[in-house]
């Protein structure tokens, strides 16, 4: 029976786990980027809900999964901006913030 040479088939696993170790595309993200990712999106939650007139402690009722310190500095980025530039606030258009705060029971009662 005739023997496969060990070496090349060696050198060649370990160059494609090299390569994949290497590759974003496997889908796991580093502990930087995902931070990054959170705080990013947390000040374009803030910057959002100041452009819409909203307040502070709305905004964090609003997306509890969001960091908190992240949505104040993206409300207080739009602020200033806003002032600056003389930006009025624009109207949600979407769902009335009074049935955004009702929940639960209170959600049923009122559709009835």
């Amino acid at each position: 029976m005739k023997r496969l040479p060990t070496r090349p088939l060696l050198l060649s696993a370990l160059t494609g786990l090299t390569l994949l170790a290497g590759c974003d595309m496997l889908g796991v993200e580093s502990a930087s980027a995902t931070a990054a990712r959170r705080e990013a999106e947390g000040k374009a939650v803030g910057g959002a809900c100041r452009h819409a007139g909203r307040a502070i402690e709305d905004c964090y009722g609003l997306n509890r999964k969001a960091d908190k310190a992240a949505v104040f500095a993206g409300w207080r980025e739009m602020n200033d901006y806003m002032r600056e530039n003389k930006v009025e606030t624009v109207a949600p258009q979407g769902v009335p913030s009074s049935s955004l705060a009702k929940t639960g029971d209170n959600a049923k009662a009122a559709k009835e």
